[in-house]
């Protein structure tokens, strides 16, 4: 339960694009509450002249959140609410907040959200994939090991897997989901969703990495990759010999082995065994 003569601190999802897709419950929640806690206080402005909006904005963001945190939550607890909004969409999803939302609800205070637009959703909506289960997985690492290890899990996921990635890396994020043996798995990449401009195009992996590799997008990217359609009751031998494919073709093991997971349905174990043989 919430102390009572504590504010709420409300998570505001705002347009993504299309400045409609902003609900009246949320213009009133931010021309109600003491101050709105902006991602970039210059980009928000206008949002809020847009709705006649006059309540202060302050700037919250990765690089101030740590310090910040601890005076926004003695503000809740004094009484004033607040509003917390991203530069577009819904916040935590790729953006900061997650601190905040968690001190708060420690210090007992209320957590509030008020749903609207979000890319991710948008994204697997028009996907055409089948989405009824999905996992978000934001921005990949950009390169090393932690972005092999991510691409490696993904790729086993038996259900859809979204993604955010900037415009230039598009084509090559495509290419390292299809060299670990996701080439053949049905994709999107949906860009601009409720602009102007506002795309989706389908197909493999593959085609789409061989797309963006010739015309690179522009504008903010979703990509949503369909689950393994794992098939059953691979024998043991067949899965050896397409390993020794693999590695013929120069796969490294752990490639191999997320490919026998993914493509045949071999079992994380058994395939980690046959990849190293």
């Amino acid at each position: 339960m919430t102390a009572v003569g504590h504010g709420t601190l409300y998570v505001v999802s705002t347009p993504i694009g299309h400045m409609g897709d902003f609900s009246f419950r949320a213009v009133e929640t931010l021309r109600t509450v003491a101050a709105v806690l902006a991602e970039d206080t210059r980009h928000s402005v206008h949002l809020l002249k847009r709705y006649d909006v006059a309540t202060p904005l302050i700037a919250y963001h990765e690089h101030n959140e740590a310090k910040s945190t601890p005076a926004l939550v003695a503000r809740l607890l004094g009484g004033d609410s607040l509003a917390l909004i991203s530069d577009a969409g819904t916040p935590l999803l790729s953006d900061p907040g997650s601190r905040l939302v968690r001190a708060a609800v420690d210090a007992g205070v209320m957590v509030s959200p008020v749903p609207g637009a979000s890319a991710l959703l948008a994204g697997l909506v028009a996907s055409g994939l089948d989405v009824d289960r999905f996992t978000f997985y934001g921005f990949l690492p950009r390169k090393g090991s932690p972005r092999r290890e991510v691409i490696a899990e993904l790729i086993t996921s038996r259900h859809a897997v979204v993604l955010y990635e900037a415009p230039p890396r598009v084509a090559e994020t495509l290419r390292a989901i299809a060299d670990a043996g996701g080439g053949g798995r049905g994709a999107a990449v949906a860009r601009e969703l409720t602009k102007q401009f506002e795309e989706t195009r389908r197909g493999t992996v593959a085609d789409l990495a061989a797309y963006y590799s010739d015309a690179p997008p522009r504008g903010e990217i979703v990509i949503v990759i369909a689950g393994a359609d794992v098939p059953m009751g691979a024998s043991e031998d067949e899965l050896r010999d397409r390993a020794a494919v693999l590695r013929a073709e120069g796969h490294s093991a752990r490639d191999v082995a997320a490919a026998l997971t993914s493509e045949l349905g071999a079992t994380r174990n058994l395939a980690y065994r046959l990849a190293h043989e």
